[in-house]
């Protein structure tokens, strides 16, 4: 584990401000009653404050474990911390202007800040996808921890391009015109009015479908798949079988298709217009046959292999070899 000091600095530096921005978005939660689109004006930065901070952690931490192309990964590390930046400044500026960040076009400056932000999220995009690819790319001595950040990491990525989704006009905007006339274009909700009754603490709407779903499970695959594995590890002295690492290999990859196939699901539900809290009969139906897997995976994977020999074993196995010889 390699220590934090020889972790991305930008990144390091980008989290600490963001730190700070989710601090400052705190006390504008307390001091200041505006809302915006039935929330408290300060949520917005506040919650993207908290994901990116999570975010350039991790990618810094991932970043000082690749062991190829370091400098094309301290560039792409360093471009995800500047548009990510970019994009918090544009939104916490329209908080203070008592402005929508995001989909407004209501004046051409509104636009053009909206615009930046797309440009600033593609950006960001590629830049993430350089350091899978390094990740991919760079041996390292442990297959199940390799496997465990490559693949969040390229879940993370599809979950980060699905916000694309959100910047769609709905029917109804496309009906009255499109951004030649409508002065939003795009929307979280499916199926219902921004606004609406939502979800405490996410926002996450109640009664229609909500594209900021997919978005947030997707993104977060970054730390949870790897958080999964440090659990197996932690777990390994008390169960022989996850002292294997083929067996903590084979969980990694029965947790990140787990991962993948409920990305798949919650995006399938949003789009549908349907509460993630109402879910239908084919909601439940596909959840219960991806729980039902999971479980067929996870058995197979802890039963089908048998433990690595002990290093006395090994060496008494070596010594009878000889003697046969």
């Amino acid at each position: 584990m390699s220590s934090w000091r020889s972790w991305h600095r930008p990144l390091m530096v980008f989290a600490a401000s963001m730190a700070v921005v989710f601090v400052v978005s705190g006390v504008g939660m307390v001091v200041d009653d505006r809302v915006l689109v039935g929330s408290p004006i300060w949520f917005k930065p506040l919650k993207f404050s908290a994901s990116l901070m999570i975010y350039a952690l991790t990618l810094a931490w991932m970043l000082s474990l690749a062991g190829r192309g370091r400098r094309v990964g301290w560039w792409a590390g360093t471009v995800v911390a500047l548009t990510g930046a970019i994009e918090i400044v544009i939104i916490t500026g329209q908080v203070i202007r008592g402005k929508r960040s995001h989909f407004n076009f209501e004046t051409a400056f509104d636009g053009m800040l909206f615009n930046i932000m797309g440009a600033t999220i593609v950006t960001l995009w590629i830049s993430s996808l350089i350091i899978v690819i390094l990740l991919f790319r760079s041996p390292m001595a442990d297959r199940a921890a390799a496997w465990a950040m490559r693949l969040g990491a390229a879940i993370a990525l599809v979950g980060v391009a699905l916000g694309n989704l959100m910047t769609r006009a709905t029917p109804e905007q496309e009906a009255a015109g499109g951004r030649s006339v409508s002065q939003v274009v795009g929307a979280h909700s499916v199926g219902v009015p921004e606004g609406g009754p939502a979800m405490p603490l996410t926002g996450w709407s109640t009664t229609g479908g909500d594209l900021r779903i997919p978005h947030f499970v997707g993104m977060h695959a970054l730390q949870l798949i790897p958080l999964f594995l440090l659990a197996l590890i932690v777990l390994a002295p008390r169960f022989t079988r996850l002292r294997d690492e083929r067996v903590r290999l084979r969980l990694v990859l029965v947790a990140s298709g787990t991962y993948a196939a409920v990305l798949a699901l919650v995006t399938w539900q949003a789009l549908r217009g349907q509460p993630l809290i109402h879910p239908d009969g084919a909601t439940l139906g596909a959840a219960a046959l991806i729980l039902v897997a999971a479980a067929a995976g996870a058995l197979v994977s802890l039963l089908s292999t048998t433990p690595a020999p002990t290093p006395a074993q090994g060496s008494a196995d070596d010594t009878e070899k000889e003697l046969v010889a």
